[in-house]
């Protein structure tokens, strides 16, 4: 995906104000760990993909439902820090490189043990 130095920026000021709001809102509702690690703007910069990493509770559908249930407010907040012509849509999706990275690992371990 070939991204614009614009959609990098507000990226970046997307997931800070976000990973803010997740401290302050989420964070406290749930116990574990809710970590975002990626923001992805289109190029119109009309919505935002932001990627969650959820450790420590198996409570992730709650988390996902309780987010979607906050969206309004948290495109509100986001709105009121970060002035762009168009608000965000916000679309939290869980972060596949953990389990992805976990794979690979598993690939190269099986690896070394038939080279032995």
């Amino acid at each position: 995906m070939n991204t614009s130095r614009r959609q990098k920026r507000v990226a970046s000021l997307i997931k800070e104000e976000v990973s803010r709001l997740l401290i302050e809102e989420v964070q406290d509702s749930f116990s574990g760990l809710i970590t975002l690690t990626k923001v992805d703007m289109t190029a119109d910069l009309r919505t935002a993909h932001i990627y969650l990493s959820i450790y420590g509770t198996e409570q992730k559908d709650a988390i996902f439902a309780f987010l979607d249930k906050k969206k309004g407010f948290l495109r509100k907040s986001v709105a009121s820090k970060v002035k762009l012509k168009y608000n965000p849509m916000l679309i939290f999706s869980i972060d596949p490189s953990p389990e992805y990275q976990m794979k690979i690992d598993r690939l190269l371990e099986e690896i070394k043990k038939n080279e032995k």
